[in-house]
């Protein structure tokens, strides 16, 4: 409850202790002390007044908020008065603008499985729905549409799967859609092909660059088979000259960890596993991890008849738990 009378009475008060210079002769001890004396309870008066102003929710504690205006005011003569009357009347008056909620509920939209975005379909759903002729056509053509975001060594099997579609529409879309990959990687090692032939000629020393253009063509190569772009001869070429171009490189690297595991995925492609073992181990001497080896070691072991050796790698590879592709491979085999 606001009390007018100790506002008037601390307003009186304040104008009084300013009167002191009518009363006493200028400079003497007892104006201070009328000064002082007054404005404190002047200003004691005000923080009882400033406090009754507040609302009920910054009236609290109490007897500090007095405490707080009653020295302000008496701290800054004048300035201090008006501004504790000022702030009481603000803070009672002042309305906080009603907060906005920061999230609003909608409804969801209703479910409409037509609607899908063309990467939408889950690549272990996309073989069934290819091979299935009794599916829409149109489910069909967005499994295909799909593909370009599928990685090429999925992919590519898949599209040759269905280049003998009863479907026309099918037919061609998947083989435009394999010539375009083979002729994506073609025209990139054509590329690579004038980089490393215009470099350094054959009775010198290759440069970086040259070793750089041999690395990439390397890798280009690998493409085609890892893509399964190249069959028959083709393919048998493609290991050759990826096989030719990896050489070249380690001859001038021989510590690349990376391209000794392609050198043995490259001898394992070509039959041979001997040479492909020992490229193996010199991938994992050279501080590879384990786990980029050892399931081309343990694809090895199988493929020699080795099972207890492949078993063994397997389980190895269990311990691993970044693997989740592997994973029901892992299972099977450290549950045989």
């Amino acid at each position: 409850m606001i009390n007018h009378k100790l506002g008037v009475y601390a307003l009186l008060l304040e104008i009084n202790a300013w009167s002191g210079p009518l009363l006493f002769e200028n400079g003497s001890d007892a104006l201070l002390l009328w000064y002082l004396g007054v404005h404190a309870s002047a200003s004691l008066l005000l923080g009882f007044f400033a406090w009754t102003l507040l609302p009920a929710h910054s009236a609290k504690p109490r007897i500090p908020s007095i405490l707080l205006f009653a020295g302000f005011s008496y701290a800054i003569p004048v300035a201090g008065f008006a501004g504790v009357l000022l702030a009481a009347i603000t803070l009672r008056f002042y309305r906080r603008p009603a907060s906005l909620e920061q999230f609003d509920s909608v409804q969801l939209p209703e479910f409409d499985p037509h609607q899908r975005e063309p990467g939408a379909f889950r690549q272990a759903g996309l073989r069934s729905v290819l091979g299935n002729t009794q599916v829409p056509m149109s489910s069909r053509l967005g499994a295909m549409v799909a593909l370009q975001y599928v990685p090429g060594r999925v992919s590519s099997p898949l599209l040759r799967d269905v280049l003998t579609d009863p479907s026309e529409d099918i037919r061609l879309l998947a083989y435009g859609m394999l010539d375009n990959q083979e002729k994506r990687i073609n025209r990139a090692i054509d590329e690579e092909l004038k980089v490393f032939n215009t470099e350094s000629p054959d009775n010198m020393p290759p440069s970086p660059e040259k070793i750089a253009a041999a690395h990439r063509l390397s890798d280009l190569y690998w493409e085609l088979v890892y893509q399964e772009l190249a069959l028959g001869d083709l393919r048998k070429y493609a290991i050759d000259e990826s096989m030719r171009y990896c050489q070249l490189v380690l001859a001038q690297q021989p510590d690349n960890a990376p391209l000794n595991l392609r050198r043995g995925r490259l001898l394992h492609e070509a039959g041979d596993l001997a040479g492909a073992d020992a490229a193996y181990r010199r991938a994992l001497a050279l501080g590879l991890p384990a786990t980029r080896v050892l399931p081309y070691q343990a694809e090895l072991s199988f493929a020699q008849g080795d099972y207890r050796e492949a078993r063994r790698l397997m389980q190895e590879l269990a311990h691993w738990s970044a693997l989740p592709r592997l994973r029901p491979i892992i299972d099977y085999w450290t549950a045989a």
